[in-house]
């Protein structure tokens, strides 16, 4: 069995965004009890992580890690036809991922106790994302 669901998720501008919510609804209501969730997102400057869910400061620490790694408006991009933030978001989601694969059992997405599921926003502007959660039993 297969099935899919699509996700729209509005970002408030860089930063992450908690879909886990989303992810298991869309995992129960396929039906599924046993199998493999796959979790893809449709752009080129906002990424998915698996993350730590219980200390915000994961989350802050990763955004200046890569602050620091990947600086906005950095002249050696000359790729900024969207301003100063358009290339390092690409980059950044070139360093992390765009899908990701979580085991399904019992009727739901089988994380660990302090996983939780994140838009990556790359970008400095608000942007809607399109998100694809697909189970296969």
């Amino acid at each position: 069995m297969y099935r899919a669901k699509e996700l729209t998720v509005a970002t408030r501008g860089r930063g992450f965004h908690d879909i886990t919510g989303e992810v298991q609804r869309a995992v129960e209501e396929s039906g599924a009890q046993e199998g493999l969730c796959t979790i893809f997102l449709h752009h080129t400057s906002a990424s998915l992580l698996l993350c730590e869910n219980a200390d915000p400061d994961v989350r802050k620490d990763l955004e200046s890690f890569f602050s620091r790694l990947v600086k906005d408006g950095d002249p050696l991009f000359r790729h900024d036809a969207e301003g100063p933030d358009d290339m390092p978001a690409h980059v950044r989601t070139v360093l992390t991922q765009n899908s990701l694969s979580v085991p399904v059992k019992g009727g739901e997405a089988n994380l660990g106790t302090w996983q939780g599921i994140y838009v990556w926003e790359h970008r400095t502007s608000p942007h809607h994302r399109r998100v694809t959660v697909s189970v296969v039993s």
